[in-house]
């Protein structure tokens, strides 16, 4: 899942050396935290959060056929 997020993110940014995912396990969930370029975070979290809520959707879904819960913050 972490390898889907960074590549994802990466395909977004403009500046994809810069994005950095952390992973954090917590018993059945894990909370993934998204690191991208100042100046990439809007292209990120898109308008009105579309982008950010797609990447959510599509985190969930990879999460749901693991068996876990995931989470993800964009910082």
């Amino acid at each position: 899942m972490k390898a889907l997020i960074e590549y994802l993110a990466r395909a977004l940014a403009d500046h994809p050396e810069d994005v950095r995912v952390e992973e954090v396990h917590q018993g059945r969930r894990v909370s993934f935290h998204l690191f991208v370029h100042d100046d990439d975070k809007g292209r990120i979290i898109g308008k009105e959060g579309r982008c950010a809520h797609a990447l959510r959707s599509i985190l969930q879904a990879a999460a749901t056929r693991a068996g876990v819960r995931a989470s993800l913050s964009i910082e």
